[in-house]
């Protein structure tokens, strides 16, 4: 019968292992140390070389501390990049808190896990100030983490105040040299003031040259409140992508205003648009390629330039409209306080617009050149039609009360400045009658002052009766050869509200033509 080992002999031959492989920990743990601090990356002087060498800048702390546990990294208080030495020009980057936090096996691959800057700002300069620093470092970060920062882009314009981003969420990831950085952002736009979301990706960085920097993604754009461009108020909402660099990128897209109105009107619109655009990130200027908005039945097309202009704050728009097929109601409804147009009808349109920058009316500074056509239209109001009707029958010798609602091929030239629209070669239609006038409308005081020749197609003769009809039939020949009936001189006054028609005495003798229609339209209508 074997007899068993006691258990005794067996502890005391493990024994020796155990403390063997206690030994070779311990000696591990020993050499580890050592090579931690002969190697750590996280002692000051190496992380500021680190930074300084990713950045391209000079690095300074006020206060510096290595961590080891959970994670391998460091913090760093009062972080300031510079680039050059520049007097007057803040600096790169500042950072209240640095938390730099690694891994033991990614301190071996040199990679960061996760860098947060906590009350970062970043300012960017208009021109490059030094040219020396190149980024040399190897190191990889997996992602930097700067909510709540604040980033700013010098103008151009010399001493206009930088334009301002308050970021709330700014992730990026796949940090290093040569590599386009992945970014989530979510930031308060300047101006006009709205709530961005924007994903994509950016770079390789072009050091020296930041404008040259890719750009690209997809944005929504939220709560952008018109009202602090001056002129117009709304809330609009826009989603597109984009694809550039820094200096031009081009964005495609469209935007919903709701209850867009322009200043001085009462009427609220749902205002659509699809653009295309290039924007400069660093400025915030725009280019309109082409902008096709919506508003009612009619469709206008833009271009032109939104951008600031001197040493003037804010931005001017230099714009070009036209609309081929639009309607007259729709464009009159924009700036009007009435509940209802005093015109109707089809119309085309071409316009070159300037709005400069800074306070100030919208109408007073809003600058416009253009051409405009209306045809066969009628008016809204029933005063002011009849007086139109009056003037079509007395002209083409049918009664009044059945003439046609036609008022048409209203076109003309017109320059508004100041508040003022200056109308040329401005000419309409109605049965029997052809118009040439000229003048002005005050947008402010809504005063109409037009004054120019009406031409009747009817001849002297066909405006009288009785003996007169003789005596002006030998009249007849003394008036224009060409002219198949007799010319007179008219006028437009009143308000927009109320306009008045007449014969202009002050532009002409009275004769038997202008004294009927004078009777005309100082006779009550029954």
């Amino acid at each position: 019968m074997a007899v068993a080992t006691p258990p005794r002999l067996d502890r005391r031959r493990k024994l020796p292992l155990v403390r063997l492989a206690l030994g070779v920990v311990a000696v591990l743990v020993v050499a580890a140390v050592v090579v931690l601090l002969v190697y750590w990356p996280f002692r000051e002087p190496d992380v500021k070389k680190s930074l300084e060498e990713a950045s391209s800048s000079s690095v300074t702390f006020k206060n510096f501390r290595s961590t080891f546990l959970p994670h391998p990294g460091c913090v760093a208080e009062d972080v300031i990049f510079r680039r050059g030495e520049v007097r007057g020009i803040p600096p790169l980057i500042t950072i209240q808190k640095l938390i730099i936090q690694s891994s033991y096996l990614g301190l071996i691959a040199k990679r960061i896990t996760r860098i947060r800057a906590d009350g970062m700002h970043v300012f960017i300069p208009a021109r490059p100030i030094n040219e020396k620093f190149r980024s040399s470092s190897d190191v990889t970060i997996g992602e930097l983490l700067a909510d709540n920062s604040t980033l700013q882009f010098e103008s151009h314009v010399p001493g206009k105040a930088p334009t301002t981003f308050a970021v709330h969420e700014l992730a990026l990831r796949g940090i290093g040299v040569g590599r386009a950085v992945s970014f989530h952002v979510k930031l308060s736009n300047p101006d006009p003031p709205g709530e961005i979301t924007a994903n994509g990706k950016l770079g390789p960085w072009r050091l020296g040259k930041t404008n040259d920097t890719p750009v690209s993604g997809e944005y929504t754009f939220d709560h952008a409140d018109l009202g602090g461009l001056g002129g117009a108020a709304g809330l609009l909402s826009s989603k597109g992508k984009f694809d550039g660099t820094l200096a031009r990128i081009a964005v495609q897209g469209n935007t919903d205003t709701p209850d867009f109105v322009v200043s001085g009107s009462s009427h609220k619109v749902d205002l659509k648009a699809l653009f295309d655009a290039f924007v400069s990130a660093r400025s915030g200027d725009v280019q309109l390629n082409s902008v096709e908005s919506q508003f009612w039945n009619t469709r206008v097309v833009w271009t032109g330039t939104v951008a600031s202009q001197g040493n003037n704050k804010g931005r001017a728009a230099d714009l070009q409209m036209h609309s081929d097929n639009g309607r007259i109601e729709d464009l009159l409804k924009l700036f009007i306080t009435a509940q209802k147009s005093p015109m109707t009808g089809a119309t085309s349109f071409k316009a070159h617009i300037l709005l400069p920058s800074g306070n100030g009316q919208f109408l007073k500074k809003l600058q416009l050149q253009g051409d405009f056509g209306v045809g066969s239209s009628a008016f809204t109001t029933p005063e002011t039609q009849k007086d139109v009707n009056k003037l079509s029958a007395e002209a083409s010798r049918e009664n009044a009360q059945n003439a046609a609602t036609a008022l048409s091929d209203l076109k003309g030239h017109v320059d508004l400045k100041s508040g003022v629209a200056k109308f040329s070669y401005l000419s309409f239609t109605v049965p029997g009658a052809f118009a040439i006038m000229q003048g002005t409308y005050d947008l402010i005081s809504e005063r109409i002052n037009l004054h120019g020749v009406l031409r009747l197609d009817s001849s002297l003769s066909n405006l009288a009766s009785g003996p007169r009809a003789l005596i002006l039939k030998v009249l007849q020949p003394f008036f224009k050869r060409k002219s198949k009936g007799s010319k007179v001189a008219f006028k437009i006054t009143g308000t927009y509200e109320k306009p008045s028609y007449g014969v202009d005495l002050t532009a002409q003798k009275e004769t038997p033509i202008t004294r009927r229609l004078r009777r005309l339209y100082q006779k009550p209508t029954k």
